[in-house]
């Protein structure tokens, strides 16, 4: 296994939109965090008036909350720009079915999220759906629940399937092994919004009204971001400063030491 070689200046003249992750790119971390860089990537962007979305799997946190951060740690991105598996989730639910009665296996930047599209949460049941994110203070009795609603009939909608995020102190348990639970306790399969969908992918490229072939993303898993991206026909690039920090980026079309290294790429 090879990485690839040392990216060229201008390697990504020609592209038009530039897809960021965000935990493990920009900073790492949540109550603690770190910033890692963007800061100069984006200005370089910007200066040649391309445009940026933020693509993150993050469900614990709300858009306002995100956006927030990304101030902190320098990097400049509008509301617009962040599309996270929270927002697309309770977009997707509201555009197929409706305001729907919802039970959460989930944190309150996913309910924050869903309550924005009229979604109304619910202990019943016979939910119409059960949404599952990233929930840090999940128990036996609410998986049991979760899967017994599936079980009835309500549909299991999943924010992503990642096995693991970047925490301040490395890789931590994301919300695929929660969705695994349910699904294997329900016999039902979850229909998954986040990476490495390809119904975030397509989301960001509609919001941009861009081909695939004229963007790139940029993250720092090689399961949801560099195998997501190729499968949407878009050229991955792993940096190196998030989870795979010792992946040898096979598959990408770039391996950048960090993510202000793409300044002199655009």
């Amino acid at each position: 296994m090879s990485r690839p070689p040392t990216p060229r200046r201008g390697l990504f003249r020609d592209k038009k939109l530039f897809l960021f992750d965000l935990d493990g790119v920009f900073y790492k971390g949540k109550e603690t965090r770190i910033r890692l860089g963007g800061s100069r990537a984006v200005e370089a962007i910007r200066g040649q008036g391309k445009k940026i979305f933020v693509l993150t799997n993050n469900s614990t946190d709300s858009i306002a909350t995100i956006h927030a951060r990304l101030q902190w740690a320098g990097v400049d991105v509008k509301r617009s720009e962040i599309l996270s598996s929270s927002l697309l989730t309770a977009e997707y639910i509201r555009d197929r079915f409706g305001p729907s009665e919802y039970f959460l296996v989930g944190e309150a930047g996913l309910q924050r999220e869903m309550d924005r599209c009229g979604h109304v949460r619910t202990d019943s049941q016979s939910p119409a759906c059960v949404v599952v994110g990233l929930d840090r203070k999940v128990t036996y009795a609410k998986l049991d629940r979760a899967s017994r609603a599936v079980r009835g009939g309500a549909k299991l909608i999943a924010t992503h399937s990642a096995r693991l995020y970047m925490y301040t102190d490395g890789p931590a348990m994301a919300t695929g092994p929660l969705v695994k639970a349910i699904e294997y306790a329900s016999g039902r399969r979850a229909v998954v919004i986040g990476k490495p969908s390809p119904l975030m992918f397509r989301a960001a490229l509609t919001r941009a009204r861009c081909s695939a072939k004229d963007a790139v993303m940029l993250g720092d898993q090689v399961e949801t971001d560099i195998i997501g991206a190729k499968a949407a026909g878009i050229d991955p690039v792993l940096v190196t400063t998030g989870v795979d920090a010792d992946d040898q980026g096979e598959g990408a079309v770039a391996t950048l030491s960090n993510v202000d290294a793409l300044a002199p790429l655009v």
